[in-house]
C-alpha cells in the first residue's frame, strides 16, 4: 500500500454564518425612530438653550445624514423647498409646480399650513380659501361682502344673486326684469308709481298713448269736460282752474249763458238783471219784440217791453 500514490480527501469546509441582514437595517430604523421625537427633543433644547428650532433640526439631520453614510446608505433628497431653499429629506408636497416641506406650504396672508385643505392661487401664491374670498373675489354692490360663488353683474356693478332686488319694496326681480333710476334698481310696478308722469285726469302714472296739455299729461281717455265727461271731438277745449271743459259748461261755470236760448255769449252781449243775452236774443216775453235796455219791465224772470207788460199785469 505504501507505494500506492494517496487519494487526496477532502476536508469538509465549515460554512460560517454571515453577518445578520438585518443589522444595517437595525441601526436604520434606531436612527428613524430618534427622529419621532425630533420635535419635543428640538423644542425643550430650543427653549433651554435660546437656539433656534431650525437650527436645531438642520444639525440634527446633519448627523443623520452622515451616519447614513457611514453605513453605506445615501439618502437622495426628495427635491428642494421653495419656501426655505433646504432640502426635502421626508415626505414632499407637490403644488403650484414646485416642491414644499409639508409645514411650509402656508397661506400668503395668514400663513396657516394648506397642506390638509384647499388652497387658491393668485400671481403665483398661495391663499387660504377665506383670506383668497376677501383679497380677490369681486365685491356686492348691497353688503359689500365677497362674492364666493354666483356673480350677478347689472349697473355695472356686481351683486349677490340674493341681494339683487326693488330698491323699494325689496322683492327680487323676476322674468319682468327692472328699470333703473339714480343708480338703483326698480320693479316695473315701483317705478312707476315713483317716477312715472301722472295723469292729471286720474293721476295714475302715464305710460303711453298720452296727451300733453294744460301743463301736464293725460291718459286719451281721461282728457274730457271736466263737468259732462265727453270727449272734444273737435279737438278744442276750454280751460277753468287748470281743468278742460266744453264750450258749454266752460261759459256755464263763466256765467256767460244766454238767458233767452240757453247757448254761450262768445260775442256782443246785453247783461239785464243780472244775466246775459245774445242782443237777439234780448226780447220781450210776449210780443217777442227787441227789447231797448232801460225801457223794459222785468217780471219774475222773465222781460217784457213796456206795452205788453202793461197790457198784461197793469
Amino acid at each position: 500500500l505504501s507505494g500506492m500514490p494517496s487519494t487526496p480527501v477532502p476536508v469538509p469546509q465549515l460554512l460560517l454564518p454571515s453577518p445578520p441582514p438585518t443589522e444595517a437595517a437595525r441601526q436604520l430604523d434606531e436612527l428613524l425612530a430618534d427622529l419621532g421625537h425630533t420635535q419635543s427633543k428640538l423644542a425643550a433644547a430650543g427653549q433651554g438653550a435660546g437656539v433656534p428650532t431650525e437650527s436645531l433640526l438642520d444639525d440634527m439631520l446633519g448627523s443623520l445624514t452622515r451616519d447614513l453614510q457611514e453605513l453605506g446608505i445615501t439618502a437622495a433628497p426628495a427635491g428642494v423647498c421653495a419656501a426655505c431653499r433646504k432640502p426635502i429629506a421626508g415626505k414632499v408636497l407637490t403644488a403650484l409646480g414646485k416642491t414644499w416641506h409639508p409645514e411650509h406650504f402656508t397661506c400668503a396672508h395668514c400663513r396657516r399650513e394648506l397642506d390638509k385643505g384647499p388652497f387658491f392661487e393668485q400671481g403665483g401664491r398661495a391663499f387660504c380659501e377665506e383670506d383668497y374670498h376677501q383679497a380677490f373675489s369681486p365685491r356686492c354692490a348691497y353688503c359689500a361682502g365677497p362674492i364666493r360663488e354666483k356673480v350677478l353683474t347689472a349697473l355695472e356693478q356686481t351683486w349677490h344673486p340674493e341681494h339683487f332686488f326693488c330698491a323699494h319694496c325689496g322683492k327680487v326681480f323676476g322674468d319682468e326684469g327692472f328699470l333703473e333710476r339714480n343708480g338703483k334698481p326698480y320693479c316695473h310696478q315701483d317705478f312707476l308709481a315713483m317716477f312715472a308722469p301722472k295723469c292729471q285726469g286720474c293721476e295714475r302714472p302715464v305710460v303711453d298713448n298720452y296727451l300733453s296739455a294744460l301743463q301736464g299729461v293725460w291718459h286719451s281717455e281721461c282728457f274730457v269736460c271736466t263737468e259732462c265727461l265727453t270727449g272734444f271731438t273737435g279737438g278744442s277745449f276750454f280751460e277753468l282752474e287748470g281743468r278742460p271743459y266744453c264750450e258749454l259748461h266752460f261759459h256755464q261755470r263763466q256765467g256767460t249763458i244766454c238767458h233767452g236760448c240757453g247757448r254761450p255769449v262768445s260775442g256782443r252781449c246785453i247783461t239785464a238783471a243780472g244775466r246775459r243775452y245774445h242782443p237777439e236774443h234780448f226780447v220781450c216775453t210776449y210780443c217777442l219784440g227787441r227789447l231797448q235796455k232801460g225801457t223794459f219791465r222785468e217780471c219774475g224772470d222773465k222781460m217784457y217791453c213796456q206795452p205788453c207788460h202793461d197790457k198784461l199785469f197793469v
